[in-house]
């Protein structure tokens, strides 16, 4: 009788055991679905290429975050495009930045003919150019090959392709973008009259300034006081570029009056213009211009001294329009004046002030600029007292200082120096461009995207003086070949004993 009891207990534990392997790989699966499912949806990405070519700038993540729906982009690219490899990765970038709200269809309008015709009915195109379609609310924008990337076709000439010189995807993707979610452009009037730099002849010293902010999504008009009674309404902001001649009664009129109504200021000042109704202006307002240039003693020899009046400044990270720019140096070429700030008139008429830029420790403002005498400069430099020299600031009235809290409020930005923007400083120092983009957005009150500017490709190279390229040869031509030798001399050395 105990046989029997003994088989069907030995039948119901191989059972137990079954299922139980069978729960365990059950269980396995479904902890492996579930790690894969969270790790396809929650990771992280790591951009550790040289020049981190795709990654986007803060300003355009900013910008994502804020989307309240979905962008959608359609791109028409055919695969001999210069740029498509460099496109389909950046908009990877945008789709992980975007968290779920940008969605993107890759068509071939050479192969997909059906579709491509489609949706270039629907959204009206009419050019043959490889393009990308941005669609958002209704609204949509056409973003061509042309405006992203500078494409160098000197080559073709013996037979080479078209190079990419610089690619500038994330630029002009991101301004449709902030096109279609804002809607109407805002509009910064250039202010003309008083022989500034040109805005549209053909070699403008500020062409780069202009395109700069054009891309920002920013409306940018030529505007002659003279002619109008009020600055229009539909102007959000007025930029000042080193008027070479002063301002009429009439014309300070209409910018104080613009100021009283919460407008919005950015002035360069040319050091070297007589423009006193301009600065007097300036003055009410707590930013006095000084009388002065700013110039340092370089060390050049033992005993050698030369005198330097470009200003290497660093910007200062206290206030919104320079916050990205925290500590970030800079070199001001040309004549540049120092300001002082009256914080005690501004709070008279409740206008909050903020040194911007200030000169590196070392320089001095020096009010006999025209002279020539090096002993009684040197001497000027010696009593100068070791303060900050401010050559840019910000003055707001009716503001907040919380910057969560949006109130309407009168805006100005003044730098002490003109040439900063202009092409042939920008070209070298890309500061500049941040520091545009960081006035105009804050005093357009979008503070949000502050901190982006054009990316300047700087090519990777390597210079070696006579002494490395003699190392070099002998590393070439004796080190490489005796590597393999002594370890063939070492392999048939073993092999004979």
């Amino acid at each position: 009788m105990a046989e029997p009891r003994t088989r069907r207990r030995t039948k119901i534990g191989r059972v137990r055991i079954g299922l139980n392997v069978v729960v365990q790989v059950v269980l396995i699966l479904f902890l492996a679905a579930m790690v894969n499912s969270l790790a396809f949806k929650h990771y992280k990405r790591w951009d550790f290429s040289r020049d981190q070519k795709y990654a986007l700038s803060d300003k355009t993540k900013r910008f994502l975050d804020t989307l309240k729906g979905k962008m959608r982009i359609t791109v028409f690219f055919s695969p001999n495009t210069p740029i498509t490899a460099d496109l389909q990765n950046l908009l990877t970038e945008y789709q992980y930045a975007g968290k779920g709200k940008i969605d993107v269809e890759q068509i071939d309008p050479e192969r997909s003919l059906s579709r491509a015709k489609e949706l270039f009915d629907k959204y009206k195109v009419v050019t043959d150019e490889s393009l990308l379609v941005l669609d958002y609310d209704g609204r949509n924008k056409t973003v061509k090959a042309s405006e992203m990337a500078d494409v160098d076709q000197s080559g073709m000439a013996i037979g080479e392709g078209p190079r990419v010189a610089a690619f500038k995807g994330e630029q002009a993707i991101t301004s449709a973008m902030i096109d279609l979610v804002e809607g109407k452009k805002k509009t910064l009037a250039y202010v003309m009259g008083h022989k500034e730099p040109a805005l549209s002849a053909p070699t403008s010293p500020v062409s780069l300034l202009k395109t700069f902010i054009e891309n920002e999504n920013i409306k940018f008009q030529e505007l002659n006081l003279l002619d109008q009674p009020a600055i229009p309404a539909d102007i959000n902001a007025v930029m000042i570029i080193g008027p070479q001649y002063d301002f009429s009664d009439r014309e300070m009129q209409v910018l104080r009056d613009f100021w009283d109504k919460q407008g919005r200021i950015l002035v360069f000042v040319d050091p070297a213009a007589n423009t006193p109704r301009l600065r007097a202006f300036l003055d009410e307002l707590g930013v006095k211009v000084n009388d002065d240039r700013l110039m340092v003693f370089v060390r050049t020899g033992i005993q050698e001294l030369a005198l330097t009046r470009d200003v290497q400044a660093h910007f200062l990270g206290d206030s919104p329009v320079t916050k990205r720019l925290a500590d970030v140096r800079a070199i001001f070429v040309g004549g540049t004046a120092s300001l002082t700030l009256d914080p005690n008139r501004g709070r008279a008429v409740n206008i909050r002030l903020e040194p911007l830029i200030q000169a590196e420790k070392g320089y001095f403002a020096e009010t006999d600029y025209n002279s020539d005498n090096q002993v009684k400069l040197q001497a000027d430099a010696q009593k100068a007292a070791d303060v900050p020299l401010t050559i840019a600031a910000s003055a707001e009235k009716g503001g907040s200082v919380d910057a969560r809290v949006q109130v309407n409020s009168s805006r100005l930005v003044a730098v002490s120096n003109a040439t900063f923007v202009q092409d042939n400083a920008i070209m070298q120092d890309q500061a500049a461009l941040d520091f545009v983009s960081g006035a105009v957005n804050w005093l357009l009150s979008r503070e949000q995207l502050i901190g982006i500017a054009p990316k300047i490709p700087k090519p990777l190279t390597f210079s070696l003086d006579p002494e490395g390229l003699r190392r070099l040869r002998w590393i070439l031509l004796a080190l490489m070949p005796l590597i393999p030798a002594a370890i063939g001399t070492v392999v048939w050395w073993q092999r004979r004993v």
